[in-house]
């Protein structure tokens, strides 16, 4: 049987029977789109990390795309974030007219080396945008003292932070606004795509509003500015809402696996994950580092364990970013890490044997 990175099967058999009442529960509801089931999960997603509103949204994505419309980031503005992170992030600031500033990462964490952000700032700068990736968050603070001095907005990319705290914060209650994805690999993670924003900012939920509406408010047949169709469907919602009261249960899961690999990958040559001080780690993926990444990939497929690159290609050295002028070595740490980094299988139902026996496999191939 292969092993591979996600698997969401053993999770649906335990969970089958809540999953398809919630189906049910709306189709006999009589409310198919932005019925009781979305409004009850954006009270219940807001409630959970601590602030006032939350909007679902179609995709992760979007939410992103969604958020920075909202916070009045358009043409001509900059949004500084990484280039180490799934494309979707840069494509939505792209969406909006704005123009991507690209800071270096952690050599350690993998996160946005926050030391460098000031230096990024223009007088164009409007957003920075922290990407809380792989399950942990960036380091918050000094992004917080630099917005307050420059009068810039925080918006949090939490798409793989569901369930993760700093300093006992939760992530995505730190920002102005924060993104979230429900794709189904994901900490919290839908039957299909969705997505949310959440905010402290009365005015900022009210735009998000009529953004994922058409720009409609009031009325059906009446634009006040112009929007989308991005809203989250009522099934996915009512899945969500079930799978919140997991999502604890869920990171612990994650932990005990990643606690198993800690233990049992141990003395190797493998660089494994650091939690950055005052990080709860929510481990949506366990990234390790290898020089000899490429060779240890192709070996393990010999053992029937397929493995991912989360990422083999940063952002500003794609085709569709050329236009950002990046040449090689710009970013070096970034660089360095797309190839070296591979992901390990990582899900709260990984099954223990599988995960030993990728761990003996592994210890074999080095």
């Amino acid at each position: 049987m292969p092993t591979r990175v996600w698997d969401y099967l053993p999770e649906y058999e335990t969970e089958r029977a809540d999953i398809m009442d919630a189906v049910e529960t709306v189709f006999r509801s009589g409310r198919l789109i932005l019925g009781q089931s979305v409004r009850a999960f954006e009270e219940e997603f807001a409630a959970y990390h601590g602030v006032r509103h939350c909007t679902g949204v179609d995709n992760g994505t979007n939410a992103i795309k969604l958020a920075l419309q909202a916070l009045g980031v358009g043409p001509g503005d900059e949004v500084i974030t990484v280039s180490n992170t799934a494309a979707p992030t840069v494509v939505a600031v792209d969406a909006v007219g704005a123009t991507p500033v690209f800071t270096d990462v952690d050599p350690v964490t993998y996160l946005m080396d926050v030391s460098q952000v000031e230096a990024a700032i223009t007088p164009r700068t409007r957003c920075l945008l922290p990407v809380h990736l792989y399950g942990q968050c960036v380091d918050m603070a000094p992004l917080e003292r630099l917005a307050a001095a420059h009068d810039l907005v925080i918006l949090e990319d939490c798409a793989q932070a569901h369930g993760a705290r700093h300093h006992g914060r939760a992530a995505g209650s730190m920002g102005h606004a924060a993104a979230f994805s429900f794709y189904p690999t994901k900490v919290l993670g839908a039957y299909g795509d969705g997505g949310a924003v959440i905010t402290p900012d009365d005015g900022v939920d009210a735009a998000l509003r009529r953004l994922r509406y058409y720009g409609m408010e009031r009325t059906y047949y009446v634009v006040e500015t112009p929007g989308h169709n991005a809203r989250l469907d009522e099934v996915q919602a009512e899945i969500l809402r079930r799978k919140l009261t997991r999502l604890d249960r869920y990171v612990a899961g994650r932990r005990a696996v990643a606690a198993r690999y800690a233990e049992g990958l141990a003395g190797t040559d493998l660089v494994l994950p650091a939690t950055a001080d005052g990080n709860e780690h929510a481990y949506y993926l366990y990234v390790v580092r290898h020089p000899r990444r490429d060779a240890i990939i192709e070996a393990l497929r010999a053992y029937d364990i397929h493995l991912n690159i989360s990422y083999p290609w940063p952002v500003h050295t794609m085709s569709g970013f050329a236009h950002l002028g990046h040449s090689p070595g710009s970013l070096p740490v970034t660089e360095a890490l797309a190839q070296e980094i591979f992901s390990l299988p990582m899900y709260p139902s990984f099954p223990v044997e599988l995960q030993e026996k990728v761990i003996a496999a592994l210890r074999e191939v080095l």
